[in-house]
């Protein structure tokens, strides 16, 4: 029987949203001088340590949220000195764009390079100032409901499970969690947010939901190459021509610099290996100027929820509400999610409150919090912006590009139509025989490196003796479907190396390995599997990335 806690909210996931959250429903029953118990759980071993993003952060939501937040001491130490935006046509040339014809989303004046993992171990000591509890390294497993259907609680994973799902020495079981309310902010691809939006059907009224595999490096650099606030990105090359995706290079603190390529997960290739894709652009004369007698010191990838407005769903149900990109709050076309994401928290903490503080006993749909989110600057943003994702992929780089350009420069995102995108990533995976190789070239160690040392890099660990979390619908279709057909394209598509198709003695065609170690928590199988096998599921609590400062 498991132990549980009753809390008045819970909130799953200690990002931005999260823990905005926490601090906005804190700041409120302070004010009001209101007991209110706030529980926050994360899966990582401690708040940032699975924290990934470019980043590149507008201050609006955090400015509302802690307006002294320079007297705080909040991680914001390098603000934008300049952008600049290049279309790279191959391995040696690319064309500078003028800021003039730069879709003005993209432009970053009053904008700061930052470490979002930092932003977000800050944020969580403002939250512990305020008397939240914060239980680090426990995940999330399973959604709790009540008798009428409406969302109890969560329990997190038992801890102690052997690979052969026997209890071990030192097994111990999860503990239930209970509230009025509870906030689901996991992330991209939430595993229990998945879960959610299709038993409330929250994404009926929604487009298809599109994603990105963003992968990053963080280097120390020659103190003479540095330049703090200078924010690099492009387009075009090394993707081939029907893959969309941005490449960024952007100068932070320390003599430090963060470099990344965001692969748009729609593509079509199997062939694609978006880690490969990234190790070679590093060579373009653009980064290798900048990376060349550095040392890269981290390595992580997270996929991204990129469709925007017209594939955000429904937002709140009985008895929780979904927060930031579990629900898919980024702003894509201007490569930024960070604020929207505390902005939702921040509403979803207010539309809570306002229920508490009628003595509401929990488990109703708030639908005040719709209300609240299309009022505000998050939802005018993401509608003035509904139409870049689905340009770029209907146009391509160029023309969607141009269609941008008009779109947000000159309609300023009015225009009186919406393009539809209802084409899932996963589908647009064409089978091997239609597809052309690519053959990347070998990594040299000092600019590309291979995929294990990476993974090394990101000082990803989990219990070896446990059941996998990537767990398989049918075992049998990694091989007579996704490798006869699709080439196996998991063992490219997977960052981190965690998919491998090896000979086996003694059967005429190879089975499929999961390494489950080297797991990033990125989501992206879980995303881009054509026949949607791989579904992704909590390891124990702790396991996953400890990123230092991503």
């Amino acid at each position: 029987m498991r132990e549980s806690m009753e809390f008045d909210v819970v909130i799953v996931g200690a990002g931005p949203a999260g823990l905005s959250t926490a601090c906005r429903l804190m700041q409120q029953a302070q004010k009001a001088e209101r007991e209110i118990t706030i529980c926050v759980v994360e899966k990582g071993s401690e708040v940032g340590a699975h924290i990934f993003s470019g980043a590149v952060l507008e201050p609006r939501a955090l400015i509302e949220l802690f307006p002294d937040w320079q007297e705080r001491g909040a991680p914001l130490n390098t603000p934008v000195t300049s952008d600049e935006i290049y279309l790279f046509q191959d391995a040696e040339r690319a064309k500078k764009i003028p800021n003039s014809l730069v879709p003005k989303s993209m432009h970053n004046e009053g904008n700061y390079v930052i470490s979002l993992g930092n932003l977000c171990r800050w944020l969580g000591e403002q939250a512990e100032a305020m008397g939240i509890e914060i239980f680090p390294g426990f995940a999330a497993a399973e959604i709790l409901y009540n008798e009428d259907g409406s969302v109890k609680g969560i329990a997190t994973g038992d801890m102690g499970i052997g690979v052969d799902g026997q209890p071990k020495s030192g097994y111990m079981l999860g503990m239930e969690l209970h509230a009025k309310y509870t906030v689901f902010s996991e992330g991209c691809r939430g595993h229990l947010g998945k879960q959610l939006i299709d038993k409330f059907n929250l994404d009926v009224d929604a487009d298809v939901q599109h994603y990105g595999l963003g992968i990053k490096e963080i280097w120390d650099i020659d103190p003479d190459k540095h330049k703090p606030g200078l924010v690099v990105h492009g387009a075009g090359w090394p993707l081939e021509k029907g893959t969309n995706g941005g490449s960024f290079l952007y100068h932070g603190e320390n003599n430090q610099v963060v470099v990344g390529l965001v692969v748009d997960l729609s593509y079509s290739n199997p062939y694609t290996s978006p880690f490969d894709e990234f190790q070679r652009m590093k060579h373009h004369p653009v980064f290798k100027q900048t990376l060349e007698g550095g040392k890269r010191v981290a390595y992580g990838a997270r996929a991204i929820t990129k469709g925007g407005l017209n594939a955000l769903p429904k937002m709140c149900f009985p008895g929780g509400l979904l927060v930031g990109c579990d629900a898919g709050t980024l702003n894509f076309a201007k490569i930024k999610g960070t604020h929207t994401a505390m902005k939702s928290g921040m509403l979803a903490a207010e539309a809570i409150f306002d229920a508490l503080s009628a003595d509401n006993q929990g488990g109703q749909e708030l639908n005040s919090f719709t209300e609240a989110l299309q009022r505000s600057w998050v939802y005018e943003e993401l509608h003035r912006t509904r139409n870049f994702g689905p340009a770029m992929h209907k146009f391509g780089t160029f023309w969607g590009g141009a269609f941008n350009y008009l779109d947000q420069n000159w309609f300023k995102g009015k225009l009186p139509f919406t393009l539809r995108d209802d084409k899932p990533d996963y589908a647009q995976l064409k089978e091997a025989s239609q597809s052309r190789s690519i053959d990347y070239p070998k990594p040299d160690g000092v600019i590309s490196f291979d995929k294990l040392s990476s993974v090394f890099l990101s000082s990803t660990n989990h219990e070896e003796d446990q059941p996998c979390h990537l767990t398989l619908k049918d075992e049998g279709v990694p091989v007579e479907i996704n490798w006869k057909v699709y080439g196996g394209p998991e063992a490219r598509f997977c960052p981190a190396g965690v998919y491998e198709f090896v000979e086996d003695a003694a059967q005429a065609q190879p089975r499929l390995q999961i390494n489950a170690q080297n797991c990033l928590h990125c989501k992206t199988c879980d995303i881009k599997d054509p026949t949607q096998n791989i579904t992704w599921v909590v390891p124990e609590g702790t396991g996953g990335p400890n990123y230092p400062n991503m």
